[in-house]
């Protein structure tokens, strides 16, 4: 594994757990002495995200990722919280046993995620994610939320 600081590829590993659909394994490197995390994942059949327009991609979980780091700016959702999100959420698609998913699934399994873990970072996602037309299709998220909470 080749260390993110220094280039060099004599790494080894420290720890090593299971996580969620994961082994997470803590590295030392040998040449610089940094230290970094790395996780193994099963290689499983490719999914494809079905767009709003219909187009098709590749699953990428780094924009998962991408969204809820913006939806946690300064908020207390650590970067462990999130990496469990995006495993949570990647297990719950594999489990539909289609290789193709629409991104409003995908994007309503992350919300059902964050309305468990942080009020404002599941509004944050919200409104980026159901693209809300006016204040007052937010309002009635927020009366919604609140309501169930």
């Amino acid at each position: 594994m080749r260390c993110p600081k220094c280039q060099s590829e004599d790494s080894r590993v420290v720890d090593s757990r299971q996580a969620d659909n994961a082994i997470r394994r803590r590295r030392v490197c040998e040449s610089c002495g940094n230290r970094f995390t790395t996780f193994e994942r099963i290689e499983e059949m490719p999914l494809l995200v079905i767009k709003k327009d219909d187009k098709r991609e590749p699953f990428n979980r780094e924009k998962i990722v991408r969204g809820l780091v913006r939806s946690a700016y300064k908020r207390p959702v650590s970067s462990e919280d999130i990496e469990k999100i995006v495993a949570r959420v990647e297990q719950r698609i594999r489990q539909l046993d289609t290789n193709e998913v629409k991104s409003d699934e995908i994007g309503a399994f992350v919300m059902d995620e964050l309305a468990n873990l942080d009020d404002i970072t599941y509004v944050r996602f919200a409104s980026v994610y159901r693209s809300f037309k006016d204040v007052s299709e937010l309002e009635e998220l927020l009366k919604n939320f609140t309501n169930k909470n």
